[in-house]
């Protein structure tokens, strides 16, 4: 069955999200691998999550956000997928409405168009990638002079 989940993914059931944000999009997409979890923990995080992005990650929750980034702009390659800078290095993303489902915990994207398709890879791959890695609130908040 279809449940329309606007803020998080629950339990097993199928869920699908149109989201016009970016940073929402990617936000439910960590909800639905990781319930319970907010997804503003991973924003300023180490060297590489959230804004700009440089030098060695520190762990592999930052090596998940360097990834992340890297995904992102090679996602930009593709003709038409036109995208911005945001003020949050973790968060660019092409500007395109993405949809996202949910079954049995295993999140796919729901076949747009080629840059729709990367771009949710790219979140898809991430989200999975943060449930594996195992965080370290040390890194929260890190002074990017270490970086």
């Amino acid at each position: 069955s279809f449940v329309f989940c606007p803020l998080v993914c629950l339990f097993k059931t199928t869920c699908s999200h149109v989201a016009s944000g970016n940073v929402v999009q990617f936000g439910l997409m960590i909800s639905c691998v990781q319930p319970g979890v907010n997804p503003l923990k991973y924003d300023n995080y180490g060297c590489w999550c959230g804004f700009g992005g440089r030098g060695t990650p520190r762990d592999q929750v930052d090596k998940c956000c360097q990834v992340h980034d890297y995904c992102y702009r090679q996602s930009k390659q593709i003709r038409g997928c036109i995208s911005y800078t945001s003020t949050r290095a973790l968060m660019v993303a092409p500007v395109q409405i993405g949809n996202y489902s949910l079954t049995d915990s295993t999140v796919s994207p729901a076949t747009n168009n080629r840059c729709q398709a990367a771009v949710c890879e790219c979140d898809r791959e991430a989200a999975y990638c943060f449930a594996k890695a195992t965080y370290n609130p040390g890194n929260k908040n890190l002074n990017r002079k270490v970086c």
